[in-house]
């Protein structure tokens, strides 16, 4: 491009703000869908607020989206970003302190006018100089007055015009990333196939922001190119962790040989996975949604005793209302799939929020003696092989399955590469045969795994009746006998603490770290950044991240007893900590606890890791 250089990047993030209605997740969502189709590593933030539409301009009603890509993986979205889109003075208040000082930000300079100044509680017309920002970083781009003359041919009203301006935004960011806007027409034509006029007003938005750019080169010194070291062969997606858990789901029933039933009941921020299977019905995927959440646990459970994989989906408030039920399936040693994406609590709390708070609870939220396997994904990619794990567990094991996501992954995302399914393990339902049928009770088990054998209704000669009172460890009929209570509570405990489950992995100075740093499930990324930033420094640093909570691997107690000092990290105040503890003899972490409803920041877990390493 003449007059203007191009740098190369290892690594950006991108924040694109605005109000609810102003598409700025769509934007943010494209942006990381191409970055990744080119190879880019990816990871996102979505950051929304739990109001349906709060009033426009206001500072409640801000939404955001945060990408960081870089040249290799990328673990987390950053703590700050490079790029700041503020689509009016809300947006700009609220989300400059998530930006970095160089960061250059970018605005639709029509929407600060007095009256969004006043909406936003700016004190005067200054509002560059009451947040401190040199206005030496900022593009101020007239979006909305450009996105009307772009479209004044149309007969888009008012209303559906300004729908478009996400899309010159995107041109612009587009431009300055040399980003094919190519890749972003083929999706909006995809997304709009049945609105074809839609998604060509778009393009159309799209090629004019670019084109604002490209011509005025839009007050920046260069533009910059990211691209891919390390792109391994395959086809690569931009990939939530709910729609990775959907995707996981599907591809479990398939290697298992059996239909998949969804009962589901909506609630933030776990719908999604609703959403995306009922998309797949010409897959044989059955979805149902429910009036209530002990319903849709019901109906999952209903399915696996009639044969099927039976799944229910929800968030901590829905795991307080499924916990009957989800005893019900421990005590029917029924295969069956719980997700809970964990969000801000408690009561209904903070639905768009991340937090881990939900551990106690789905490892000890039910009456009697009732354990259940947990899993708990580590990435949005990662929530894909977990959910098939969880299905592998509860079919081979026969019994409920936690996997425990969270907001924070299960609305972001991140570059992953499509499996194969024959490349995936096959799971092996352990199926009553008829070798079995004159000696056939419901509680008769596999020797190894103590998995009860599986006959499902229709079968002939292995008619039987399970449910919610205890049964006799032989014939299967109802019993109150202390001894058969004693013996099938230790049997179903048996079976899960039984379950074979991979070593908790220890990046870093595994052998002679001064520090070990304990994570579980979706704040890897950010441990792991902030070790390596220690690291960096010349410090002695290890991180033990947990995927696997019950049941712990073998090796966790000589991993955790094997260092000077120890700090648990987790999104709660010491839950994870404590469980450790009760595991565990003899240990005693220290611990590093957050409840922001936020993912973690790495600048402050390296400050405080470097405080315990040096007192």
């Amino acid at each position: 491009m003449k007059g203007i250089q191009v740098k190369e990047l290892h690594q950006v993030a991108v924040r694109f703000s605005g109000d609810s209605g102003d598409g700025m997740q769509l934007a943010g969502t494209i942006f990381s869908m191409i970055s990744a189709e080119v190879g880019n590593g990816i990871s996102t933030l979505q950051d929304y607020p739990a109001d349906i539409r709060a009033p426009q301009g206001s500072l409640s009603g801000v939404s955001g989206y945060q990408v960081k890509i870089g040249e290799d993986e990328v673990l987390t979205p950053g703590d700050l970003c490079d790029v700041l889109v503020a689509m009016n003075a809300a947006a700009l208040k609220t989300q400059i302190q998530y930006a970095a000082p160089s960061a250059t930000i970018i605005i639709d300079s029509n929407n600060f006018k007095e009256e969004d100044l006043r909406k936003a509680e700016f004190q005067t017309n200054d509002y560059l100089g009451e947040l401190g920002i040199d206005s030496d970083r900022v593009v101020a781009c007239p979006i909305t007055p450009m996105v009307k003359a772009c479209l004044r041919d149309t007969e888009l009203d008012n209303k559906a015009v300004l729908k478009c301006r996400n899309m010159f935004a995107l041109g612009i960011v587009c431009w300055l990333f040399n980003r094919s806007q190519s890749l972003v027409e083929s999706y909006l034509r995809k997304k709009f196939k049945a609105k074809p006029n839609v998604a060509e007003n778009n393009i159309r938005v799209l090629h004019a922001g670019y084109d604002y750019g490209y011509n005025t080169h839009a007050s920046v010194p260069a533009t910059y190119r990211i691209e891919s070291i390390h792109k391994r062969p395959g086809r690569y997606m931009d990939i939530t962790g709910n729609k990775a858990i959907a995707y996981g789901l599907m591809a479990a029933a398939e290697r298992a040989g059996l239909r998949l039933f969804l009962g589901s009941y909506p609630i933030t921020p776990a719908t999604d996975i609703l959403n995306e299977l009922a998309k797949h019905k010409a897959m044989g995927v059955v979805t149902m949604q429910c009036e209530d959440e002990l319903a849709a646990c019901c109906t999952a459970i209903g399915a696996s005793f009639a044969g099927a994989l039976g799944v229910t989906s929800t968030s901590g408030p829905g795991i307080c209302l499924k916990s009957e039920a989800m005893n019900l399936a421990v005590m029917d040693e029924l295969p069956l799939v719980i997700v809970d994406v964990m969000r801000g609590g408690p009561s209904t709390g903070l639905p768009t929020k991340t937090e881990q708070t939900d551990l106690l609870q789905v490892l000890f939220g039910r009456n009697g003696e009732s354990p259940m396997p947990v899993i708990a994904p580590t990435s949005p990619t990662d929530c894909f092989q977990a959910a098939f794990d969880a299905c592998k567990m509860a079919v081979e094991y026969m019994t409920p399955v936690m996997v425990l996501s969270d907001a924070y992954i299960a609305n972001g995302s991140g570059a992953w590469r499509l499996k194969m399914l024959n490349d995936l393990p096959t799971i092996t339902p352990p199926m009553a045969t008829a070798a079995l049928r004159d000696t056939f009770s419901p509680y008769k088990r596999n020797e190894k795994t103590l998995a009860r054998y599986w006959a499902t209704p229709g079968m002939p000669g292995f008619e039987h009746v399970i449910g919610g009172l205890e049964k006799d460890c032989s014939t299967g009929v109802i019993s109150n006998n202390p001894e058969n209570h004693d013996r099938m509570t230790r049997l179903r405990a048996g079976k899960v603490a039984g379950i074979d489950v991979p070593d908790v992995p220890v990046f870093g100075d595994k052998d002679d770290a001064e520090l070990l740093i304990v994570g579980f499930g979706g704040t890897f990324g950010h441990l792991y950044t902030a070790m390596e930033a220690l690291r960096s420094k010349g410090e002695k640093v290890a991180l033990a991240h947990f995927k696997f909570i019950n049941p712990l691997p073998q090796n966790a107690a000589r991993v955790l007893l094997g260092y000077p000092k120890v700090v648990v990290a987790e999104q709660n105040l010491g839950q994870f900590a404590a469980y450790l503890r009760m595991k565990i003899d003899g240990f005693a972490p220290r611990q590093y606890n957050e409840v922001t409803g936020q993912p973690l920041k790495v600048s402050k877990l390296t400050k405080a890791f470097s405080n315990i390493i040096h007192q």
